[in-house]
């Protein structure tokens, strides 16, 4: 668990507010990033994430609206800033002669402290590319030089924006392993997705956006069981049912029986409802071929909140 004392608090939004002409791209947001903290900012295409990020990051002036890193004004020293963090964007270009060392090397140059650049491509598993440019990369490859180059001044936060878009399933994993490995090292990191499960799985705590508002802030799981119906439950009966009697068992507030031979129970708490479903099948002398408990997703907080999916 993170600690939530006033010291640790490393990144202070205050009503941040973007706006484009008639576009408000970030409407009036106010969070804060704790120290040691990986923290997602999720939501569809559109939602603000990126511009929020560049608001903090100092590469866009926002508004309205107050944004620290660092104990630092993003505003009024951004340069300070820039020291101090690194960034990953949605899309980098590279001069196209330099190799991977070469590129890192002209970019240690731009800040007061810097990191070995072969320690850093060693440390995205990019060692035996350094003398290749970033055309020669693999998706996946090509994302991780990104980061690299992000660490190049070795930052205490690091933003990523949208890290794994466009990366196979392997590729992707690949880069989960290395945010958390970046993360245990002490470094405080801020992403961006619309990847419910990326969120799941590396973030502390989220902020689901949409339409430029935070809609909801808070750790994966909290956010999921504040849900009317937090858990699915997923059974293949063998014998003759009630639907009727599935739905007065403790805690199940639904029962719909799919095409695929699956029923699925939809309950408020699962810790009742699946003892509660094994006397019933005890006592009905029914058999259980498959029974599986479904969580509540990030995914089905967005549904729950604004009537849509993240891809819609």
């Amino acid at each position: 668990m993170i600690a939530s004392t006033t010291d640790d608090i490393v990144i202070q939004v205050d009503g941040l507010t973007k706006r484009y002409d008639d576009l408000t791209a970030v409407d009036d947001i106010s969070f804060s990033v704790k120290r040691g903290e990986i923290f997602g900012i999720l939501g569809p295409n559109g939602a603000g994430k990126t511009t929020t990020l560049e608001c903090i990051e100092g590469i866009v002036e926002p508004t309205s609206g107050r944004t620290l890193v660092l104990g630092l004004d993003t505003r009024a020293e951004p340069q300070e800033v820039k020291q101090r963090i690194g960034v990953q964007l949605q899309a980098s270009a590279y001069f196209d002669h330099l190799t991977l060392k070469e590129i890192l090397d002209l970019f240690a140059r731009f800040y007061k402290r810097s990191a070995p650049p072969a320690e850093l491509l060693e440390r995205v598993a990019l060692q035996g590319r350094a003398g290749a440019t970033v055309a020669k990369l693999s998706g996946g490859q090509r994302q991780r030089f990104t980061i690299a180059a992000a660490l190049i001044n070795d930052p205490e936060v690091v933003f990523l924006d949208e890290p794994t878009t466009g990366l196979d399933p392997q590729a992707r994993r690949s880069l989960w392993d290395f945010v958390l490995a970046m993360n245990e090292q002490g470094r405080t990191i801020v992403l961006t997705t619309h990847y419910m499960e990326e969120a799941e799985f590396l973030c502390h705590r989220v902020a689901i956006m949409d339409g430029g508002k935070i809609v909801a802030l808070g750790a994966p799981d909290d956010l999921t069981r504040t849900l009317p119906v937090p858990y699915e439950i997923k059974i293949a009966v063998g014998g003759e049912y009630s639907a009727d009697t599935l739905r007065g068992l403790a805690a199940v507030e639904d029962v719909i029986a799919a095409e695929d031979g699956i029923v699925r129970l939809s309950s408020s708490d699962a810790s009742n409802s699946v003892p509660a479903l094994m006397r019933w099948a005890m006592a009905s002398d029914v058999t259980l071929s498959h029974l599986e408990v479904v969580p509540a997703s990030l995914e089905d907080v967005f549904l729950h909140i604004t009537g849509r999916t993240l891809n819609e």
